[in-house]
Protein backbone atom coordinates (compact mmCIF):
# COMPACT_ATOMS: atom_id res chain seq x y z
CA UNK A 1 0.00 0.00 0.00
CA UNK A 2 1.33 3.44 -0.95
CA UNK A 3 2.37 5.77 1.84
CA UNK A 4 0.29 8.83 2.60
CA UNK A 5 2.01 12.02 1.50
CA UNK A 6 1.50 15.34 3.28
CA UNK A 7 3.03 17.78 0.82
CA UNK A 8 1.32 21.02 1.88
CA UNK A 9 1.53 20.31 5.59
CA UNK A 10 5.23 19.42 5.61
CA UNK A 11 6.11 22.27 3.25
CA UNK A 12 4.59 24.69 5.75
CA UNK A 13 6.52 23.39 8.75
CA UNK A 14 9.31 25.69 9.96
CA UNK A 15 12.79 24.20 10.17
CA UNK A 16 13.97 23.29 13.65
CA UNK A 17 17.55 22.74 14.76
CA UNK A 18 19.09 21.14 17.81
CA UNK A 19 20.60 24.41 19.01
CA UNK A 20 17.46 26.49 18.41
CA UNK A 21 16.47 28.66 21.36
CA UNK A 22 12.83 29.20 20.39
CA UNK A 23 9.93 26.89 19.64
CA UNK A 24 7.78 27.39 16.54
CA UNK A 25 4.96 25.80 18.56
CA UNK A 26 4.67 23.38 21.47
CA UNK A 27 4.46 19.61 21.21
CA UNK A 28 0.83 19.81 22.32
CA UNK A 29 0.03 22.33 19.60
CA UNK A 30 1.76 20.18 17.02
CA UNK A 31 -0.23 17.18 18.22
CA UNK A 32 -3.45 19.11 17.65
CA UNK A 33 -2.28 20.00 14.15
CA UNK A 34 -1.60 16.34 13.41
CA UNK A 35 -5.10 15.37 14.54
CA UNK A 36 -6.47 17.47 11.70
CA UNK A 37 -4.21 16.33 8.86
CA UNK A 38 -3.12 12.73 9.42
CA UNK A 39 -4.84 9.70 7.99
CA UNK A 40 -6.19 7.28 10.61
CA UNK A 41 -3.41 4.71 10.17
CA UNK A 42 -0.78 7.42 10.64
CA UNK A 43 -2.56 8.84 13.69
CA UNK A 44 -2.17 5.45 15.33
CA UNK A 45 1.60 5.66 14.88
CA UNK A 46 1.75 9.11 16.45
CA UNK A 47 -0.53 7.95 19.27
CA UNK A 48 2.15 5.44 20.29
CA UNK A 49 4.44 8.37 21.01
CA UNK A 50 1.93 10.15 23.25
CA UNK A 51 1.13 6.98 25.21
CA UNK A 52 3.98 7.85 27.57
CA UNK A 53 1.66 10.37 29.23
CA UNK A 54 -1.08 7.76 29.58
CA UNK A 55 1.46 5.38 31.11
CA UNK A 56 2.26 8.02 33.70
CA UNK A 57 -1.44 8.56 34.36
CA UNK A 58 -2.23 4.87 34.72
CA UNK A 59 0.48 4.40 37.32
CA UNK A 60 -0.63 7.53 39.17
CA UNK A 61 -4.25 6.35 39.16
CA UNK A 62 -3.34 2.88 40.42
CA UNK A 63 -1.48 4.47 43.31
CA UNK A 64 -4.18 7.03 44.04
CA UNK A 65 -7.59 7.14 42.38
CA UNK A 66 -7.85 10.83 43.20
CA UNK A 67 -4.49 11.70 41.68
CA UNK A 68 -4.34 14.64 39.29
CA UNK A 69 -3.57 13.23 35.86
CA UNK A 70 -1.32 14.71 33.21
CA UNK A 71 -3.54 16.57 30.75
CA UNK A 72 -1.34 15.45 27.87
CA UNK A 73 -2.69 11.93 28.27
CA UNK A 74 -5.57 10.97 25.99
CA UNK A 75 -7.09 8.28 28.19
CA UNK A 76 -9.37 9.76 30.85
CA UNK A 77 -9.56 8.71 34.49
CA UNK A 78 -13.04 7.32 33.77
CA UNK A 79 -11.64 5.14 30.99
CA UNK A 80 -8.82 3.95 33.23
CA UNK A 81 -11.32 3.07 35.96
CA UNK A 82 -13.56 1.22 33.50
CA UNK A 83 -10.57 -0.75 32.27
CA UNK A 84 -9.53 -1.74 35.79
CA UNK A 85 -13.11 -2.70 36.67
CA UNK A 86 -13.36 -4.89 33.56
CA UNK A 87 -10.10 -6.66 34.34
CA UNK A 88 -11.12 -7.29 37.94
CA UNK A 89 -14.16 -9.27 36.76
CA UNK A 90 -12.40 -10.81 33.73
CA UNK A 91 -14.59 -8.89 31.32
CA UNK A 92 -13.17 -8.13 27.85
CA UNK A 93 -11.87 -4.60 27.38
CA UNK A 94 -14.11 -2.90 24.84
CA UNK A 95 -12.32 0.43 24.53
CA UNK A 96 -10.04 0.39 21.43
CA UNK A 97 -8.06 3.33 22.83
CA UNK A 98 -6.63 1.15 25.60
CA UNK A 99 -3.26 -0.29 24.50
CA UNK A 100 -2.96 -4.06 25.03
CA UNK A 101 -0.08 -3.82 27.50
CA UNK A 102 -2.31 -1.85 29.90
CA UNK A 103 -4.21 -5.06 30.61
CA UNK A 104 -1.02 -7.01 31.37
CA UNK A 105 0.25 -4.24 33.60
CA UNK A 106 -3.02 -3.83 35.51
CA UNK A 107 -3.38 -7.59 36.02
CA UNK A 108 0.10 -7.68 37.49
CA UNK A 109 -0.67 -4.69 39.73
CA UNK A 110 -3.86 -6.36 40.99
CA UNK A 111 -1.89 -9.47 41.91
CA UNK A 112 -1.06 -8.84 45.57
CA UNK A 113 1.86 -11.25 45.50
CA UNK A 114 3.56 -9.06 42.87
CA UNK A 115 3.82 -6.23 45.40
CA UNK A 116 5.81 -8.50 47.72
CA UNK A 117 8.53 -8.84 45.08
CA UNK A 118 9.67 -5.21 45.43
CA UNK A 119 9.04 -4.54 41.77
CA UNK A 120 10.04 -1.18 40.33
CA UNK A 121 6.68 -0.37 38.77
CA UNK A 122 8.01 2.55 36.74
CA UNK A 123 10.65 0.29 35.17
CA UNK A 124 8.05 -2.37 34.49
CA UNK A 125 5.82 0.16 32.74
CA UNK A 126 8.80 1.30 30.68
CA UNK A 127 9.48 -2.30 29.70
CA UNK A 128 5.89 -2.92 28.60
CA UNK A 129 5.76 0.36 26.69
CA UNK A 130 9.09 -0.09 24.91
CA UNK A 131 8.27 -3.64 23.88
CA UNK A 132 4.91 -2.44 22.56
CA UNK A 133 6.52 0.35 20.55
CA UNK A 134 9.15 -1.98 19.10
CA UNK A 135 6.38 -4.16 17.68
CA UNK A 136 5.28 -1.37 15.33
CA UNK A 137 5.31 -2.32 11.66
CA UNK A 138 6.71 1.10 10.85
CA UNK A 139 10.50 0.75 10.76
CA UNK A 140 11.25 4.26 12.01
CA UNK A 141 8.79 4.08 14.91
CA UNK A 142 9.98 0.65 16.04
CA UNK A 143 13.59 1.79 15.63
CA UNK A 144 12.94 4.89 17.76
CA UNK A 145 11.59 2.80 20.61
CA UNK A 146 14.50 0.39 20.21
CA UNK A 147 17.01 3.25 20.33
CA UNK A 148 15.58 4.69 23.54
CA UNK A 149 15.36 1.28 25.16
CA UNK A 150 19.01 0.65 24.31
CA UNK A 151 20.18 4.06 25.51
CA UNK A 152 18.48 3.61 28.87
CA UNK A 153 19.73 0.06 29.36
CA UNK A 154 23.32 0.69 28.29
CA UNK A 155 23.78 3.79 30.45
CA UNK A 156 22.12 2.08 33.42
CA UNK A 157 24.38 -0.95 32.98
CA UNK A 158 27.52 1.19 32.75
CA UNK A 159 26.66 3.09 35.94
CA UNK A 160 25.73 -0.08 37.82
CA UNK A 161 29.01 -1.68 36.86
CA UNK A 162 30.91 1.45 37.86
CA UNK A 163 29.40 1.48 41.35
CA UNK A 164 29.39 -2.28 41.90
CA UNK A 165 25.63 -2.75 41.65
CA UNK A 166 23.73 -5.67 40.15
CA UNK A 167 23.31 -4.87 36.45
CA UNK A 168 20.38 -7.25 35.99
CA UNK A 169 18.20 -5.28 38.41
CA UNK A 170 18.03 -2.25 36.09
CA UNK A 171 17.72 -3.79 32.63
CA UNK A 172 14.26 -3.56 31.09
CA UNK A 173 12.77 -4.90 27.87
CA UNK A 174 13.41 -8.07 25.94
CA UNK A 175 15.38 -7.12 22.86
CA UNK A 176 18.78 -8.43 21.79
CA UNK A 177 20.73 -5.67 23.55
CA UNK A 178 18.93 -6.30 26.84
CA UNK A 179 19.61 -10.02 26.48
CA UNK A 180 23.33 -9.49 25.83
CA UNK A 181 23.70 -7.18 28.82
CA UNK A 182 21.97 -9.71 31.08
CA UNK A 183 24.21 -12.49 29.78
CA UNK A 184 27.45 -10.48 29.97
CA UNK A 185 27.16 -8.20 33.03
CA UNK A 186 30.87 -8.52 33.85
CA UNK A 187 32.23 -8.10 30.32
CA UNK A 188 33.73 -4.65 29.70
CA UNK A 189 31.42 -3.82 26.79
CA UNK A 190 28.64 -6.28 27.70
CA UNK A 191 29.34 -7.90 24.33
CA UNK A 192 27.86 -4.90 22.52
CA UNK A 193 30.70 -2.94 20.91
CA UNK A 194 30.56 -5.05 17.75
CA UNK A 195 26.78 -5.34 17.79
CA UNK A 196 25.81 -1.69 18.23
CA UNK A 197 27.37 1.14 16.25
CA UNK A 198 26.62 3.78 18.89
CA UNK A 199 27.84 1.80 21.91
CA UNK A 200 31.22 3.57 21.99
CA UNK A 201 29.45 6.93 21.77
CA UNK A 202 27.27 6.06 24.75
CA UNK A 203 30.32 4.87 26.66
CA UNK A 204 31.98 8.26 26.13
CA UNK A 205 28.78 10.05 27.10
CA UNK A 206 28.63 8.04 30.33
CA UNK A 207 32.05 9.44 31.27
CA UNK A 208 30.74 13.02 31.11
CA UNK A 209 30.60 14.33 34.69
CA UNK A 210 28.49 17.39 33.93
CA UNK A 211 24.85 16.22 34.06
CA UNK A 212 23.65 19.04 31.80
CA UNK A 213 26.23 18.25 29.13
CA UNK A 214 25.60 14.53 29.44
CA UNK A 215 21.88 14.95 28.83
CA UNK A 216 22.58 17.28 25.90
CA UNK A 217 24.84 14.69 24.31
CA UNK A 218 22.24 11.95 24.75
CA UNK A 219 19.62 14.09 23.05
CA UNK A 220 22.10 14.99 20.33
CA UNK A 221 22.55 11.27 19.69
CA UNK A 222 18.79 10.89 19.40
CA UNK A 223 18.52 13.88 17.06
CA UNK A 224 21.33 12.60 14.81
CA UNK A 225 19.74 9.15 14.70
CA UNK A 226 16.47 10.70 13.50
CA UNK A 227 18.34 12.62 10.80
CA UNK A 228 20.19 9.54 9.62
CA UNK A 229 17.04 7.46 9.45
CA UNK A 230 14.92 9.97 7.55
CA UNK A 231 17.42 11.06 4.88
CA UNK A 232 15.08 10.04 2.06
CA UNK A 233 11.82 10.88 3.80
CA UNK A 234 10.33 14.23 2.88
CA UNK A 235 6.55 14.33 3.06
CA UNK A 236 5.52 11.06 4.69
CA UNK A 237 4.64 9.97 8.22
CA UNK A 238 8.28 9.11 8.96
CA UNK A 239 9.31 12.72 8.42
CA UNK A 240 6.41 13.90 10.59
CA UNK A 241 7.16 11.40 13.36
CA UNK A 242 10.82 12.44 13.36
CA UNK A 243 9.77 16.10 13.47
CA UNK A 244 7.57 15.35 16.49
CA UNK A 245 10.44 13.61 18.30
CA UNK A 246 12.81 16.49 17.53
CA UNK A 247 10.25 19.05 18.64
CA UNK A 248 9.92 17.24 21.96
CA UNK A 249 13.70 17.32 22.42
CA UNK A 250 13.81 21.00 21.53
CA UNK A 251 10.90 21.83 23.84
CA UNK A 252 12.66 20.15 26.71
CA UNK A 253 15.80 22.26 26.33
CA UNK A 254 14.02 25.52 25.60
CA UNK A 255 12.00 25.04 28.79
CA UNK A 256 15.08 24.05 30.78
CA UNK A 257 16.93 27.12 29.56
CA UNK A 258 13.97 29.30 30.50
CA UNK A 259 13.84 27.76 33.98
CA UNK A 260 17.58 28.21 34.41
CA UNK A 261 17.33 31.80 33.25
CA UNK A 262 14.58 32.48 35.77
CA UNK A 263 16.60 30.81 38.53
CA UNK A 264 19.65 32.97 37.76
CA UNK A 265 17.49 36.10 37.61
CA UNK A 266 15.94 35.33 41.00
CA UNK A 267 19.39 34.66 42.43
CA UNK A 268 20.64 38.01 41.11
CA UNK A 269 17.68 39.78 42.70
CA UNK A 270 18.27 37.97 45.99
CA UNK A 271 21.96 38.89 45.91
CA UNK A 272 21.09 42.49 45.11
CA UNK A 273 18.68 42.67 48.04
CA UNK A 274 21.33 41.14 50.26
CA UNK A 275 23.87 43.75 49.15
CA UNK A 276 21.39 46.55 49.81
CA UNK A 277 20.67 45.22 53.29
CA UNK A 278 24.36 45.02 54.11
CA UNK A 279 25.03 48.56 52.87
CA UNK A 280 22.12 49.92 54.93
CA UNK A 281 23.55 48.37 58.04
Amino acid sequence: MAENQYYCFVAGLPDIFFDSTKLPFTVDEFGEMLEEVLANEDKKLVDKYFLKYDNENLLAFLKNKNAELNKKGKISSEEIKETIDSIEVDFPIQNPEIPPYFEDYIRLWLDESAHDENKLWEDLMSEFYMDYGRESKNKLVSGWFELNLNIGNILAAIYCKKYGLDVNTVIVGNNEVARLIRENPNVRDFGLSRELEYFDTLQRIAEETDIYERERKIDRLRWDWLDENTVFDYFNIDFIFAYLCKLNILERWVNLNAEEGERIFRQLIADLKSDVSVSNE
